[in-house]
């Protein structure tokens, strides 16, 4: 199915509901299309991020500590 065919079937449907039915399917509608636009925009901001080269420099950090300097080693038991 196409996409305007999509629409005017949900428009037929919309025409025949009493006007408090299609105005809960327009508020339906409007948290869809506000939903899509966050997660359009969240991903545009990880694509960013990814590519950023803002935090390159902590990878080029030496490691301040190694194992041998721990005084005992949690191995995750109470």
């Amino acid at each position: 199915m196409t996409r305007q065919a999509v629409i005017e079937r949900t428009i037929d449907a919309i025409n025949r509901l009493p006007e408090e039915k299609a105005i809960e399917i327009a508020d339906f509608a409007d948290f869809i299309s506000k939903r899509y636009e966050e997660q359009s925009l969240s991903e545009g901001i990880k694509q960013i991020t990814n590519s950023s080269v803002a935090f390159d420099f902590l990878s080029k950090e030496e490691d301040l500590y190694e194992l041998s300097d721990l005084k005992k080693i949690y191995n995750g038991e109470g």
